[in-house]
C-alpha cells in the first residue's frame, strides 16, 4: 500500500458502480482523495455516502473548481467505455486515461477509430469482481493480492504506465503487463467462458421440480456461484470479445462432442464394441483435475493442499461467530470456508480449510469446546 497520498497521482474516477466505487475506497484507505463522476447524481452520490471519493461535476458537465486530474479510471459499462475515455484524453491534455473493461483489443481498436492520442491511454484490468454490482456491494479490499493487468504498446508514454501500476499498487493488486490480445485470449478462458458455462448450467435448473432442486449440494452450488450476473453488463462483455471466447468455446463444444458419444456408447450397451467410452470420460475428469491444480492459491501464491475439518454447525444466531472465535483462540488460521446447509435439517456443516499440520490440533481443540465433527 502507499504510504501517503503525496506519493498518489490526483485520480478521477468516472463510473461509481462495484469496480469504480472500490477503487475509490481503496484509494481512500491508501490516503489519497480520489474524485467521483457518473452520469447518475445518485450512482456517484451514493458512492461519496460510502467514502469512495469527493463529488465531482455529472459527468458531461463543466468540472471547474475541481483539481485537474493526473489519472483518469474509466469504470463505465463497456459499450461506453470508448467514447468516455475518448472525452478524458481529450478534456485534459495532461492527464493519463486508463479503463478497467474486461475486454481490451476492442476498445484499443475504437480508440483509434475515434482518433484518440493513444499515448497517455493505458488499458488495465482488475481481475477482481463480485457476484453483485453496485456502489452498495464495493469493498476497500477487493483487489487485495488480485492481478491488476497493464496493456500497453511501443507508442505509451512510460510515464503513464508508471500512473497505472502505482494505483494498481496502491489498492493492492499485483501488476502484470500483457498485450491487448493476450489479454483478451486469457480472460476468455479463465472468466468469460466459466460465466457462460455456469449460466449454462443453471439454466438446466429453471424447468426441474421444486423436488428436484431441492436435492441440490454444494457441487451445483459452486459450479453455478456466478450465474446470478448481470446479463446486460455480460452480454457486452461477451459481444466485445466474442472472438476469444468462440475458440474456447468451440474448443469445450469438440470435449463435450466426444464426452456425449461415449455417453451413447454406453447408454445403448456399445462399450463392447467401443471400449475406449470410459477412457473418454476418465480423461475428462482427469483432465479437469490437471487444470484445477493450476489455479493459483491464497495471493497468487502456488496452490496449496489444505486439509479439511467438518463441524457440525446448528441453524441458530451466533453459532458461526463461536466457531470461528473457538478456532482463533486454538491459535490456528483459517485458510478457507464452505457451508453446506442440509436438505430440511437444523444444522448445517462449515467445512475448515486449514494447513495439515494444524487439523489434528484443530479438531482436539474444537471438540474439548463441545462442536462435533462431521466425518
Amino acid at each position: 500500500m502507499s504510504s501517503g497520498a503525496e506519493a498518489l497521482p490526483q485520480v478521477w474516477i468516472i463510473g461509481t458502480g462495484l469496480i469504480g466505487a472500490s477503487i475509490g475506497l481503496a484509494l481512500r484507505r491508501a490516503g489519497a482523495e480520489p474524485v467521483l463522476q457518473d452520469q447518475s447524481v445518485t450512482a456517484m452520490t451514493l458512492a461519496r455516502d460510502l467514502g469512495a471519493g469527493r463529488l465531482g461535476p455529472r459527468l458531461g458537465y463543466d468540472d471547474d473548481g475541481h483539481p485537474e486530474p493526473d489519472l483518469v479510471v474509466v469504470a463505465t459499462p463497456p459499450d461506453i467505455t470508448p467514447a468516455v475515455v475518448a472525452d478524458a484524453l481529450r478534456r485534459w491534455p495532461g492527464a493519463t486515461v486508463t479503463d478497467v473493461a474486461s475486454v481490451k483489443g476492442v476498445i484499443r481498436h475504437d480508440l483509434v477509430r475515434l482518433g484518440a492520442p493513444l499515448e497517455r491511454y493505458v488499458g488495465s484490468h482488475p481481475m477482481a469482481g463480485r457476484e453483485r454490482s453496485g456502489a452498495i456491494a464495493a469493498r476497500p479490499d477487493l483487489f487485495e493480492g488480485r492481478a491488476w493487468v497493464v496493456c500497453a504498446d511501443e507508442g505509451t508514454e512510460p510515464a503513464a504506465v508508471e500512473r497505472v501500476e502505482r494505483v494498481a499498487r496502491a489498492v493492492g493488486s499485483v501488476v502484470s503487463r500483457l498485450t491487448p490480445d493476450e489479454h483478451d485470449a486469457a480472460v476468455a478462458a479463465v472468466s468469460h467462458v466459466p460465466q457462460l458455462a455456469a449460466s449454462l448450467v443453471a439454466a438446466r435448473l429453471e424447468p426441474l421440480s421444486e423436488h428436484a432442486v431441492g436435492l441440490a449440494g454444494q457441487g451445483v452450488r459452486d459450479v453455478t456461484r456466478i450465474a446470478a450476473s448481470d446479463p446486460g453488463l455480460w452480454t457486452q462483455i461477451l459481444a466485445g470479445n466474442a472472438g476469444s471466447v468462440r475458440a474456447v468455446l468451440t474448443s469445450l463444444r469438440d470435449e463435450l462432442d466426444g464426452v456425449i458419444g461415449a455417453l451413447e456408447d454406453l447408454e445403448h450397451g456399445l462399450d463392447e464394441d467401443a471400449p475406449g467410452a470410459r477412457a473418454v470420460l476418465a480423461r475428462a475428469i482427469a483432465d479437469g483435475n490437471a487444470g484445477h491444480s493450476r489455479i493459483p492459491g491464497k495471493h497468487g501464491a502456488a496452490p496449496t493442499a489444505y486439509a479439511l475439518v467438518s463441524v457440525v454447525v446448528d441453524d441458530r444466531p451466533g453459532e458461526l461467530a463461536r466457531l470461528f472465535a473457538d478456532i482463533g483462540e486454538a491459535g490456528i488460521n483459517l485458510e478457507d470456508l464452505r457451508l453446506d446447509h442440509g436438505l430440511g435439517l437444523p444444522f448445517g456443516v462449515a467445512e475448515v480449510s486449514v494447513v495439515p499440520a494444524a487439523a489434528g490440533p484443530l479438531e482436539d481443540a474444537l471438540l474439548a469446546r463441545g462442536w462435533q465433527l462431521h466425518s
